[in-house]
């Protein structure tokens, strides 16, 4: 794998308030650059990259070993090292991932509204890059490549800084991504990996209001708290996911026992997995549906109804209610009817993906509209809560707040506007 000498490795050694803004500065400048170049040009460095990460696949993967080992050392837990893990299939997502936003519509330019007003000034509405952003990230290596792709499709220069468990794994993607998009003409440090572990290198990130445009948290709630709580950057969060599953009265129990096993088992690692059931009280399966998840191995707190259904369940207590497991764990409860459920979720989800199962359309369209979560569901799984599937080729995180992008964020969440006035001489009276 070639490693290039970019900036970033030249100034490790810096005091981290200083190693921060001259990386920004950098960056800034890249930025210019590569807001510079045209569409086209943008998406083909990014195939170049991803070209270059399937040619580094030995060396990556071997990087992603020294990871895993040292994290089973560490006492990760198996969910955790599912977030972490790479294998050749899993790594040619991400190659692909690339190629994809390499491909989607650039959003730079799109006119948004224009208007003509009274006088005959022309206005237009008109996307353009946000500037510098920084991610902070935990866990996945494949945030290192999703997030250069969006930032660089979008015309935006990144400032990564991944977890200490995934340091090798990130440091051998970044060295990829930045040789084959230097091949495609994009600066090097267009896309740059903060070099250090140090946690003061974090808060000189957050701390560089006017180097920084924007700081992108990804990672468990205490990174998250941390970053709200010191930045003097505008921060574009993304909270813990604790999603529901509602199975209503009226759901198909083939459907809801798929769809159930499916949201909480098909990887317990992520986001989007489902944390917390909600079994109406009418259900008539939900004794099969609590057994087929103690059946296939995930333990299940439940409250007293949901542990008379079946006595390999344990009481759920109030913190359960609240808690992102990311592991083969679900607290469960029984609801009288979809008030109830609609209660719950109010009181406890962290507003990121919440899910009806129903055949019954009103109850469907009820809970869409009352929800008031950044994704709502109805008969699919909560799993599906991820930007590729949503069509955005990746995302750079799932938004729970309401300003600026909620959801999957992928390019137009990475951009902001400004105002075009074309006038003829007017002058304001």
């Amino acid at each position: 794998m070639t490693m290039i000498d970019t900036p970033t490795k030249r100034t490790a050694s810096e005091e981290p308030a200083t190693l921060v803004r001259r990386l920004a500065m950098d960056g800034r400048a890249a930025q210019r650059a590569l807001a510079a170049m045209d569409s086209a040009a943008r998406g083909t460095a990014l195939h170049h990259a991803a070209a270059r990460l399937r040619g580094d696949a030995e060396s990556v993967l071997a990087a992603n070993s020294l990871d895993l080992e040292a994290g089973r050392t560490n006492g990760l837990s198996d969910a955790m090292l599912d977030r972490l893990a790479l294998d050749p299939e899993r790594l040619e997502g991400v190659a692909n991932a690339l190629d994809r936003v390499a491909d989607l519509p650039d959003p730079v330019g799109e006119i948004i509204d224009e208007t003509t007003r009274p006088n005959g000034l022309a206005l237009s509405q008109v996307r353009v890059p946000i500037g510098l952003i920084g991610i902070v990230y935990e866990s996945r290596p494949n945030v290192t490549a999703d997030a250069a792709a969006l930032c660089v499709r979008a015309g935006n220069a990144v400032l990564l800084r991944g977890g200490s468990e995934a340091v090798h794994s990130n440091r051998a993607i970044h060295a990829s991504l930045v040789a084959g998009l230097s091949e495609g003409g994009v600066p090097e440090a267009a896309v740059q990996l903060l070099p250090t572990q140090d946690r003061a290198a974090v808060g000189a990130m957050l701390k560089a209001a006017g180097l920084i445009d924007m700081i992108v948290p990804r990672g468990g709630r205490g990174l998250v708290e941390r970053v709200q709580a010191d930045a003097r950057v505008p921060v574009l969060a993304h909270l813990d996911g604790v999603c529901h599953t509602y199975v209503h009265h009226a759901a198909d129990p083939a459907m809801a026992r798929k769809l159930v096993l499916n949201a909480k088992l098909r990887r317990t690692g992520i986001c989007g997995a489902m944390e917390t059931l909600l079994i109406d009280t009418r259900f008539p399966e939900a004794g099969g549906l609590v057994a087929a998840l103690l059946d296939e191995g995930c333990a299940v707190r439940g409250d007293p109804r949901v542990q008379s259904l079946d006595p390999r369940v344990s009481a759920a207590g109030d913190a359960d209610w609240g808690t992102e497991y990311l592991d083969a764990i679900v607290s469960a409860a029984m609801v009288d009817g979809l008030d109830e459920a609609l209660a719950h979720i109010a009181r406890h989800s962290s507003a990121h993906t919440d899910v009806i199962v129903t055949a019954h359309e009103a109850a469907a369209e009820r809970f869409l509209a009352e929800v008031d979560s950044a994704i709502v569901m109805h008969n699919a799984s909560s799993q599906f809560a991820d930007g590729g599937e949503f069509g955005l080729g990746a995302e750079i995180g799932i938004a729970t707040g309401r300003l600026h992008a909620r959801g999957p964020v992928a390019l137009k969440g990475l951009t902001t506007y400004k105002w075009l006035v074309r006038g003829t001489g007017q002058a304001r009276p």
